[in-house]
C-alpha cells in the first residue's frame, strides 16, 4: 500500500471531519461547499483574509485558519483549485464590513476562480481584491513564476495586518510587499505519489531534482557529489541573487518539508543553508523549520527567504493561534 488515501474525494471529506475534531476550539469546518472558518470572534470593520488552494498542501491553507492569520480557507480537490462557490461562501461567513483579501498562488485556476468569485463579491457590495503570490524563482520570467513558500509567510502578514486594524488598502499593500521581498525554490529528492497514478521512478542516489512545483511538476535532474553544501549552494544562490538580498540584510527563513522529508534531514539542511547565509553576512531573524507547504508525500523541500523591515517583523512577531502556527 502506498498512501491509507485510496479514495481521494471521500479523504478530503474525511479529513476535514478529522481536523474539526483535533481543534474544536480553533475552527469550524463547513461542508457543501467546504470551507474552514476561524472560531475566534473577530471584529465589526475587519478585513477579512481568505485563502483557497487545492488538497495535498496541507497545512497550507486550511492549517492557517485563526487569530492573526486567515479568517477563512478553501481545500479544493486535490492539487485542483476550490471553486468560486466555496469562494464566495467564505466571504460570506467571514465580510465584516471591512472588505475580503484573498491570498492566492499563481496558478491559472487559483487566479480565475478568485477573480470570478471577486467579481460576483463586488456585485454585492463587497469591497474585495486579490494579492499573487509567485515567489518561484526557478523560472525565469517572473509573471509565470509559480506560488511556493512566501503563500505561508503572506498569509501571516496579511492576517496580523488585519488583526491589527490596517484598511483594505493598507493591508493589500503590506501584503504586496511581503510577497515582493520574497523568493524561493524547490528541491525534489524522489518522485512523488499522487493518488491517480501510482509511484513515479525514484531519482538515482547522487542526483536531486531542482526548481520542482508543488504539484509534482518536474524541475531540472543534477548530480550532486559534495554533499549538502553543494545542495545548498544550487538552491540558496539563485535566490540570494533573484532580489537580490544584500549583505546586513534581516532574514525570515523558511524551509518547508514536502511532505516525505523526514525533520532530521530538514535539519541537516537547514545547518548548511545558516552556514552560507552568514557567509553572505545575512541575519536569521525569525525562521520556520518543518512541513508548512507540501506536496502530499514527495520527498524535497522548499527554501523561501523574505527580506525583513521594521513593518514585516512587528507582523510576523504578531499574536497568532491557528492550529499550525500559534504565538
Amino acid at each position: 500500500m502506498q498512501s491509507l488515501m485510496t479514495k481521494p474525494g471521500s479523504a478530503i471529506t474525511q479529513s476535514l471531519r478529522g481536523m474539526a475534531l483535533s481543534h474544536p476550539d480553533t475552527i469550524k469546518v463547513h461542508f457543501d461547499p467546504d470551507f474552514v472558518e476561524r472560531l475566534a470572534p473577530a471584529p465589526s470593520g475587519k478585513v477579512a483574509v481568505v485563502k483557497g488552494s487545492g488538497s495535498g498542501h496541507e497545512p497550507l491553507p486550511i492549517g492557517y485558519v485563526g487569530l492573526g492569520m486567515l479568517d477563512a480557507a478553501c481545500p479544493g480537490p486535490i492539487f485542483t483549485s476550490p471553486s468560486p462557490v466555496q469562494l464566495l461562501a467564505a466571504v460570506h461567513s467571514v465580510d465584516r464590513g471591512g472588505g475580503v483579501l484573498f491570498v492566492v498562488k499563481n496558478y491559472a485556476g487559483g487566479v480565475l476562480n478568485t477573480e470570478l468569485t471577486i467579481e460576483l463579491a463586488l456585485q454585492e457590495g463587497i469591497d474585495a481584491r486579490y494579492v499573487l503570490v509567485n515567489d518561484d524563482v526557478s523560472i525565469p520570467k517572473v509573471a509565470n513564476r509559480r506560488g511556493l513558500g512566501a503563500a505561508t509567510l503572506a498569509c501571516k502578514i496579511a492576517g496580523a495586518a488585519a488583526e491589527s486594524g490596517y484598511t483594505l488598502d493598507a493591508a493589500v499593500e503590506v501584503t504586496r510587499r511581503a510577497v515582493a521581498a520574497s523568493r524561493s525554490m524547490g528541491v525534489g529528492t524522489n518522485v512523488n505519489t499522487l493518488p491517480r497514478n501510482g509511484p513515479g521512478e525514484n531519482l538515482a542516489d547522487d542526483t536531486i531534482e531542482l526548481g520542482v512545483g508543488i504539484h509534482g511538476e518536474p524541475g531540472e535532474v543534477r548530480s550532486v557529489s559534495k554533499g549538502m553544501p553543494e545542495i545548498v549552494d544550487l538552491i540558496v544562490h539563485p535566490i540570494l541573487h533573484d532580489l537580490p538580498f544584500a549583505s546586513g540584510d534581516r532574514i525570515l527563513l523558511l524551509i518547508s518539508g514536502m511532505g516525505g522529508t523526514p525533520p532530521l534531514e530538514l535539519y541537516l539542511f537547514s545547518e548548511a543553508i545558516h552556514e552560507l547565509l552568514a557567509a553572505h553576512n545575512l541575519r536569521v531573524e525569525r525562521q520556520l523549520i518543518g512541513n508548512y507547504l507540501t506536496c502530499l508525500g514527495r520527498g524535497g523541500y522548499t527554501i523561501s527567504l523574505m527580506r525583513l523591515d521594521d513593518e514585516l517583523l512587528q507582523l510576523w512577531d504578531a499574536p497568532v493561534h491557528t492550529p499550525v502556527l500559534h504565538w
